[in-house]
C-alpha cells in the first residue's frame, strides 16, 4: 500500500528531527529512521493498528515519544500527523 504525508505532518517530522539533532548529533536521523520503520510496518496492514476513532489510526514510533496518526483512503495511507505524546491531544483532528 502506498502512503503520503500531509504537508503539516511532514513539517512536524522535519521540526522534530531538527530539534533532536540539536540535542545530539545523529539523533534527528535516528528519529527519521524510526518513523520510516514505523511506516514500513503500518503500510503492510494499516487496519491492524489501534483506531483512535472511526477515521484515524495510530502507530507508535519505537524509541521516541511520537505516534504516526493516519487515515486509510482506498489504497493509500494518509499520514496526518507525527504527534508528540506530551503535546496538545487531538490537534490534528481537522486535518485532511
Amino acid at each position: 500500500m502506498s502512503y503520503r504525508f500531509l504537508d503539516a505532518a511532514f513539517a512536524e517530522l522535519d521540526n522534530a528531527a531538527a530539534w533532536y539533532e540539536m540535542q545530539r548529533t545523529g539523533l534527528g536521523a535516528e528519529l527519521v529512521q524510526a518513523v520510516d520503520a514505523a511506516i514500513e510496518r503500518l503500510v503492510v496492514d494499516p487496519k491492524s493498528w489501534p483506531a483512535i476513532d472511526a477515521k484515524f489510526y495510530r502507530c507508535r514510533v519505537q524509541g521516541f515519544p511520537f505516534d504516526i496518526v493516519f487515515s486509510i483512503r482506498d489504497s493509500e495511507v494518509l499520514i496526518v500527523a507525527v504527534a508528540h505524546h506530551h503535546r496538545k491531544p487531538d490537534y490534528w483532528q481537522l486535518r485532511e
